[in-house]
């Protein structure tokens, strides 16, 4: 019990740490950043019940005013923001991450984390294209059309999910609560 909370707080901490990388804020208000990449190794890495815990702690704390997004953001106004849409998808696509590295076990873990992690990001994508749309009053083909600019970078990390979660698996295979 313990070091389930231990682990969900970890990693909500994860989360946090990759939104002080410097992002790169897009003309319609959406920077890029690594955190996506923290969310879906909460999914890999914890597994879909773990991992959507971390996730939800994190959102906790970022609408009780905390700072914790790229940029120092923080507060219920995320919510209502450009990046409202993806903020609020987040404990979904670790969900969905966990829940498919948990279920691909006959697949290498690199690859079953690796297609977890995209999907994952198709995900933060349908609700982020959806919150855009609404924020920005803009179509959902337009919505959409803005957000293909994050597909190499998010393609990247879904690569990086996927070697990180197998690496600490072979470095720590009981850390790696999502093949436990």
């Amino acid at each position: 019990m313990e070091r389930n909370i231990a682990l969900v707080a970890l990693f909500a901490a994860l989360i946090a740490a990759l939104g002080i990388i410097p992002q790169v804020t897009l003309p319609f208000g959406v920077p890029i950043t690594a955190q996506s990449l923290g969310v879906m190794l909460c999914g890999t890495v914890l597994g879909a019940k773990r991992g959507t815990m971390a996730v939800l702690l994190f959102m906790l704390l970022v609408c009780l005013g905390l700072p914790l997004l790229s940029g120092g953001r923080g507060g219920l106004g995320v919510i209502v923001s450009p990046t409202g849409g993806f903020f609020i998808a987040f404990p979904v696509a670790a969900f969905i991450a966990g829940l498919i590295t948990e279920s691909w076990r006959s697949v290498p873990l690199a690859v079953s984390a690796g297609v977890a992690a995209a999907v994952g990001g198709i995900v933060l994508y349908i609700f982020g294209i959806i919150g855009l749309a609404q924020v920005l009053d803009k179509t959902l083909g337009e919505a959409a059309l803005l957000v293909t600019a994050f597909i190499p970078g998010d393609a990247v990390k879904a690569v990086l999910a996927g070697l990180i979660t197998s690496a600490l698996y072979r470095a720590r295979p009981r850390a790696v609560l999502s093949r436990a």
